[in-house]
């Protein structure tokens, strides 16, 4: 049968060694055999009576009182084992309940710096805003806009904030760029870091894969330059640039 030295229990069980040794000073845990170099060596036995012991103690019994427990004549293990799986049972209920109610509280303190629907359009008149959104919602489906703008409504309004100005800085860039090669290393460079935080505002909700979902962004810059505007107006020179870095970004991520 196998014996088990201190330190082999401890780590088995999750308790210190000093634990261990106060176990035994109280006669709580004594090892099954004491060797002539004073070494504790335990048993199966006692690893059954630990286990009954660490069970009393995450229901919160005093030692003392775990030792009387123990040492009753009438103490019996499996009605013992069938008392703690309904204390803990009981107990991880109110754990749950607790739990719970501190993920209410974190939704009501994030809500009241999270965005509003008008925060993403922020700088666009309402009129032009409610335009925007049905001409979004009648191309890509009510429940895709919807779901689209609850994602970003997770992000507080300096989270947004920080994104928003990252993509301007790189969209500044990319327009000084767009008379250059869009294969070349700077222009790859930022179009990585583009990728990258779209795939952040997504919120990991991109059903189809990733860079196609990227590559396709790119056709629609094409399809609609209002999104790849230069000095304020659209731009097509601006959208074949990105749309041409895109394919090249994409194909080079995928090869």
């Amino acid at each position: 049968m196998d014996k088990y030295s201190v330190k082999k229990l401890s780590r088995l069980a999750g308790v210190s060694v000093r634990t261990l040794h106060l176990y035994d000073r109280m006669g709580l845990l004594e090892p099954s055999v004491r060797t002539e170099a004073r070494y504790r060596l335990y048993g199966e036995k006692e690893l059954l009576r630990l286990q009954q012991i660490l069970f009393y103690r995450e229901l919160d019994f005093p030692l003392k009182d775990i030792l009387a427990i123990l040492e009753d004549p009438a103490f019996d293990l499996e009605q013992a084992l069938e008392g703690h799986r309904k204390a803990l049972l009981a107990k991880k209920e109110r754990i749950d309940t607790l739990v719970g109610t501190i993920d209410k509280t974190l939704v009501t303190l994030k809500n009241k710096s999270m965005l509003q629907v008008e925060d993403l359009y922020d700088g666009i008149p309402n009129e032009k805003m409610e335009a925007y959104r049905a001409e979004a919602m009648a191309k890509w489906g009510k429940d895709t806009v919807l779901s689209a703008e609850e994602t970003l409504r997770g992000f507080s309004k300096d989270e947004m904030k920080v994104l928003q100005r990252e993509l301007t800085r790189i969209g500044d860039r990319l327009t000084e760029l767009m008379n250059t090669d869009p294969k070349s290393a700077p222009v790859q460079e930022c179009i990585a870091r583009r990728f990258a935080i779209i795939l952040k505002l997504s919120g990991g909700k991109i059903e189809m894969g990733k860079l196609e979902y990227f590559r396709k962004l790119g056709e629609l810059y094409v399809q609609d330059n209002r999104y790849t505007p230069v000095n304020g107006m659209p731009s097509m020179e601006l959208a074949l640039f990105m749309k041409e870095a895109m394919d090249h970004y994409t194909a080079q991520q995928s090869a």
